[in-house]
C-alpha cells in the first residue's frame, strides 16, 4: 500500500521536494504593446498549488503596500494569468501603459502553506521616440531620422510623414518633406511614437501680385497692391517690394492709392526676400500686372493744316485727345456771333474745309467723348488772307534773285574797270603836270619844304588856252588866274588835282623818268633830288 501512495505522488503535478521560492526576469515594455513577465516558484515535497494571484507594489500614504491587480482599475483582460499549478507563474499584461510601470509580486497558496514572494519583477514601460536631425533644414540640406524605443531589446520599426509611409529615413530636403513624422513597430504599426515636426525652409515661391478691386479701375478709385508669396519663413513685411515701370515705390506687403489718377496706370511688379536665396538669387520678383485706369478725354487739342489759309483753298482741322478707352466720337463746333454760343458745323476727327472763304472765318472747337465722359478743346481761329496778285512763285523768286547776283557782279566788274582806267589816267596827268614849267617854284622852294607834301589846285581848261609851252608865267600864278578869272558857268569843269611828292622811286614809269632834267632843275633851287611829283587829275562829272 506505501509504495502504491509513492507513485500516485511522483505522477500529480505540483508534488515538489525543493524549498520555498519565487523566480522573476524584469521586463522592458513599448506602451501600447503586450509583454510577458516571466516567473517560475518553487515549493516544498507534499504541497499541492491550490491557489495563485499577482499583486502590485503601491505607495499609499508613505508606505508601500500590495494591491492584488484584480482590485487595480483596469480594462478587462488587462492582466492575464499564463502560468499553471505547479511551476510556471508567468504574468502577461496587454496595451501596456505608463500605469502599468512598477514592482509586481507573485504569491501561491498550497494545501499545507502559503507563500508570498520576497523578490519582485520590474515592468518598464517605455514609449518609441522619434528624433529628426536637424529638426529645421534649408530646402537641399540632408535629414536623418532615428527612432529610439529606451528599451535594451531592438525593435523592428518603420516610419511615417502625415500617415504616409517614408521608406528611407536619410533623404536631402524638399519643400514637400516637411510635415509630421514618427516611427512605428513594424507589424504593430499602432504602436507608435509621438509626432515630430521638419521644418524646411525654402526661398519665396508663386510670388504674385493682385489688384483690388479687380475690375476695370477709373481715374478717382481706391486701388490696393497686394503682394504675396510662398516661402518658409514667411516674408516679413519689410521683404515686399513694390515696383511701378521699374521703379521703386515702396516697402511692404500692401500698397494702396487713394485717388488714383491715369498717369499712376502702368506696369507693377513685386519682390518676395526671407532671408533665403535660391540659387543665389535673394529677391524673387513676381510677374507684371498692368494697371489699367480708364479715364474720360483730357488734353484735347486742334492742329490746322495749312497753318496760313488763303481764300478759295482747302483746310484741314484735325482734332486729337488723351483718354481711356480712346474717344470715339467727336464733334465740331463753330463759335457765332451770340455770346456763349456755338454752332455745330460738323462731325469726326478731321474737319475738312475745301474752298474756304470769309464766312468760315472764325473760332472753332471740337468735343471728344467716351464711354467715360466728354471735353472741350481750346479754341482755334481759322482766318483767311487774301491771294497777292502778281505774287510769284518760289522758283520766280529764286530766279529774280539770281538775275539781281548776276547784275551786281556785273557792276562790280564794271566798277573795277572804271578803277583801272582811272588808274592809267593818274599815270599820264603825272607825265603832263611834269612838263608844265615849274620854274618859279625853285624861288619859293624854302617855304613850301615847310609845308604839307600834298599840294592841291584847280586847274580850268579852256578851249582857247595856249599851250603852257609858250606860257612863261608861273603854274601857280596861271591856276590862280583861272581860279579867279573862270565864270560859274563853268564850275562843273573845273578839275582836282592832288600833287604829292614822295621819295623817287626806281620802278617808276618811264615817262615820270624823261622829267629828271626838270627835276634837277628844282633841285638847284632848293628842292631835294630823292624826290618825285605823282598827280592824280580827277575830271568831274
Amino acid at each position: 500500500m506505501g509504495s502504491l501512495i509513492l507513485i500516485i505522488l511522483v505522477i500529480i503535478p505540483g508534488v515538489r521536494s525543493a524549498d520555498w521560492g519565487v523566480t522573476f526576469k524584469s521586463q522592458c515594455a513599448l506602451k501600447g504593446t503586450s509583454v510577458v513577465i516571466k516567473c517560475t516558484y518553487d515549493y516544498p515535497v507534499g504541497h499541492f498549488v491550490t491557489s495563485v494571484s499577482w499583486s502590485k507594489a503601491q505607495r499609499e500614504s508613505d508606505r508601500w503596500s500590495l494591491v492584488p491587480l484584480s482590485n487595480l482599475p483596469s480594462p478587462p483582460n488587462h492582466f492575464r494569468y499564463v502560468g499553471n499549478y505547479w511551476r510556471d507563474c508567468s504574468l502577461q499584461v496587454n496595451d501596456v501603459q505608463h500605469s502599468d510601470d512598477g514592482f509586481y509580486f507573485f504569491k501561491f497558496v498550497t494545501t499545507l502553506n502559503r507563500w508570498t514572494s520576497k523578490s519582485y519583477a520590474h515592468l518598464s514601460v517605455r514609449e518609441l521616440t522619434a528624433v529628426g536631425q536637424p529638426s529645421t533644414v534649408t530646402e537641399g540640406g540632408n535629414v536623418s531620422l532615428t527612432c529610439v524605443s529606451g528599451c535594451l531589446t531592438p525593435v523592428d520599426v518603420v516610419w511615417f510623414r502625415d500617415g504616409q509611409r517614408v521608406l528611407n529615413p536619410v533623404f536631402q530636403a524638399r519643400k514637400e518633406d516637411a510635415g509630421r513624422y514618427y516611427c512605428a513597430v513594424l507589424g504593430q504599426e499602432t504602436i507608435r511614437s509621438a509626432a515630430v515636426a521638419l521644418n524646411v525652409q525654402y526661398a519665396p515661391e508663386n510670388v504674385t501680385l493682385s489688384v483690388t478691386p479687380s475690375g476695370d479701375v477709373v481715374k478717382g478709385d481706391s486701388v490696393t497692391l497686394t503682394c504675396s508669396s510662398d516661402a518658409r519663413p514667411p516674408v516679413a513685411q519689410s521683404g515686399y517690394r513694390l515696383y511701378k515701370d521699374g521703379h521703386f515705390i515702396g516697402l511692404g506687403q500692401n500698397h494702396t492709392i487713394a485717388d488714383i489718377q491715369h498717369s499712376q496706370g502702368g506696369l507693377y511688379s513685386c519682390q518676395a526676400w526671407n532671408n533665403i536665396s535660391w540659387r543665389g538669387i535673394d529677391f524673387i520678383n513676381s510677374t507684371e500686372v498692368h494697371l489699367d485706369v480708364r479715364y474720360h478725354p483730357v488734353n484735347i487739342s486742334i492742329s490746322m493744316n495749312p497753318l496760313r489759309v488763303l481764300e478759295g483753298s482747302s483746310v484741314t482741322l484735325s482734332c486729337s485727345s488723351d483718354s481711356n478707352p480712346a474717344a470715339d466720337n467727336y464733334t465740331w463746333y463753330k463759335r457765332t456771333a451770340s455770346p456763349n454760343s456755338t454752332l455745330q458745323v460738323g462731325s469726326g476727327q478731321v474737319l475738312s474745309i475745301p474752298s474756304v472763304d470769309a464766312s468760315h472765318t472764325g473760332l472753332y472747337l471740337c468735343r471728344a467723348r467716351n464711354a467715360l465722359g466728354e471735353n472741350n478743346s481750346t479754341e482755334v481761329l481759322l482766318a483767311t488772307t487774301e491771294e497777292e496778285h502778281g505774287g510769284q512763285p518760289l522758283a520766280v523768286i529764286a530766279g529774280i534773285s539770281v538775275a539781281l547776283l548776276v547784275t551786281l557782279v556785273f557792276a562790280l566788274l564794271l566798277l573795277w574797270r572804271k578803277h583801272r582806267t582811272h588808274a592809267e589816267k593818274q599815270v599820264t596827268t603825272s607825265n603832263t603836270v611834269s612838263d608844265f614849267g615849274l620854274s618859279g617854284r625853285g624861288s619859293s622852294s624854302s617855304a613850301t619844304e615847310e609845308q604839307s607834301d600834298n599840294v592841291y589846285v584847280n586847274i580850268h581848261t579852256l578851249p582857247s588856252c595856249p599851250p603852257p609851252a609858250t606860257d612863261t608865267t608861273p603854274l601857280s600864278q596861271r591856276i590862280s588866274h583861272h581860279e579867279h578869272d573862270a565864270p560859274a558857268s563853268n564850275e562843273d569843269e573845273v578839275t582836282y588835282s592832288t600833287v604829292s611828292i614822295k621819295p623817287r622811286n626806281p620802278r617808276l614809269p618811264h615817262s615820270i623818268n624823261n622829267s629828271r632834267a626838270r627835276q634837277d632843275s628844282w633841285s638847284k633851287t632848293g628842292v631835294n633830288d630823292d624826290s618825285v611829283i605823282y598827280t592824280t587829275v580827277a575830271k568831274s562829272s
